[in-house]
């Protein structure tokens, strides 16, 4: 599981069982948990759960979470990755940025070496992104990385909004 990808300005590191408290707190943030966790607060054992999952994915499949980490400081400021939401055939991307590392540029970083990965490494023919039908910064970067929207479903009560992009 040492699958570390790299872009101009972040390493993307995949996550560690002894960085589950840094995923946790990323998962409280309320920021991050308004859009990403339909505004629930995933209990320490939920993120436990998540990162096992994650390294599992890692070993099996050579996907799972990796924390976005700023090259200048070392400083993780969210995280990035692959990972199944909605009984999809292939995991979706997924991101999450805490409130002060938005507006750089970092998610649209983030998720370009990703998608290069699911189409370099991974032979992918096209990935998936999903997002709440209001949170228009992560439909800007799905815009940005080149996906389409392709369609909206009402899931749980919340519209939800589908992008694709095909090699």
């Amino acid at each position: 599981m040492s699958k570390i990808l790299e872009t101009q300005r972040l390493f993307l590191n995949p996550i560690l069982p002894s960085q589950l408290n840094t995923l946790h707190n990323i998962f409280i943030d309320p920021y991050v948990r308004k859009y990403l966790c339909d505004d629930r607060i995933f209990s320490l054992q939920q993120v436990e759960e998540m990162l096992l999952e994650s390294q599992k994915l890692f070993d099996e499949q050579k996907f799972g979470l990796w924390f976005i980490e700023t090259k200048d400081n070392q400083k993780i400021v969210g995280f990035a990755g692959l990972w199944y939401f909605f009984a999809e055939k292939q995991p979706q991307l997924a991101y999450a940025l805490l409130p002060e590392a938005t507006k750089k540029g970092y998610a649209t970083e983030a998720s370009t070496r990703i998608l290069e990965y699911c189409f370099n490494d991974l032979g992918y023919q096209y990935l998936l992104a999903s997002c709440d039908k209001p949170n228009i910064e992560s439909q800007k970067v799905a815009l940005r990385i080149g996906m389409e929207e392709v369609e909206e479903k009402t899931i749980k009560g919340n519209s939800t909004i589908f992008f694709k992009i095909e090699r």
